[in-house]
């Protein structure tokens, strides 16, 4: 059963977050660990968390210019921020994060189990149910329906029968995973691939190949461009859902 993620962001490491960790992953979460940096917070939001702990010290605190590129980075995603800290800490750091981007505040000193316990509660009881979202470009239309069919349930999809709808899904929604036909006429999968790469608001997409090529030559023609994976059509459907739960869980699909 996949675990929620959550993104604990620390200016530094200690026992203390140490501890939380072991106490977040007891309630049920996937911890990410973040830096308060641009860098380090788009890498975690991509794993689509359903919150975000801020764990406060006076390096956090330093100059505010670190709490400003947590509410930039945050503000735009549809998590919930928890707050961590000192009485006069926390009250700082709400003069710069809006009130509405925050759902619970802690207070130290504090037990961190109960900390977990609180944000597994919060999540549970208001934490809305965000799908991640796949963008399926093949050119078979039956075989967009079917994966429409398969994957429906569980994510957001977007069907794409060429590669000109492709980039133009791309620049209306950046999806979570792209599953790419390597076969396709006029423009196939490798050069798909190699748009979106070349695209610096795409590049760190995600790409999986899902086509009926297993020759080695092929596999190897493409991992220059680093796609995620290289799935076949012919696998069953329920291996199809589990490779891309790995891809989401892991980041690795090779091999498979």
């Amino acid at each position: 059963m996949r675990k929620d993620t959550i993104i604990f962001i620390s200016d530094g490491k200690s026992y203390l977050d140490d501890s939380i960790l072991d106490n977040l992953s007891d309630v049920g979460f996937k911890v990410v660990r973040s830096t308060p940096t641009e860098d380090s917070l788009t890498k975690a939001l991509v794993t689509r968390p359903k919150a975000a702990l801020v764990f406060i010290d006076d390096g956090m605190l330093r100059g505010g210019s670190k709490l400003h590129v947590i509410t930039d980075c945050l503000k735009q995603s549809e998590i919930q921020i928890f707050l961590l800290g000192q009485k006069e800490e926390v009250e700082n750091v709400q003069k710069i994060i809006p009130p509405h981007l925050v759902g619970q505040v802690f207070i130290r000193p504090i037990d961190v189990k109960t900390v977990a316990v609180g944000i597994r509660t919060f999540v549970d009881r208001f934490g809305a149910s965000i799908k991640r979202s796949i963008l399926v470009v093949d050119d078979s239309g039956s075989y967009l329906r079917s994966v429409q069919e398969w994957l429906g349930n569980d994510y957001e999809i977007t069907l794409a029968s060429s590669a000109t709808m492709a980039i133009k899904a791309l620049t209306l929604k950046r999806p979570d995973l792209v599953l790419l036909d390597y076969e396709m006429p006029v423009v196939d999968g490798k050069h798909v691939l190699e748009m979106i790469r070349s695209e610096s608001e795409f590049s760190g997409v995600p790409v999986v190949f899902l086509t009926g090529k297993d020759d080695w030559e092929s596999v190897m023609d493409v991992m220059p461009l680093k796609p995620e994976g290289y799935l076949l059509k012919t696998m069953p459907p329920e291996e199809i859902r589990k490779s891309i739960e790995e891809v989401f869980e892991k980041g690795n699909l090779y091999g498979k």
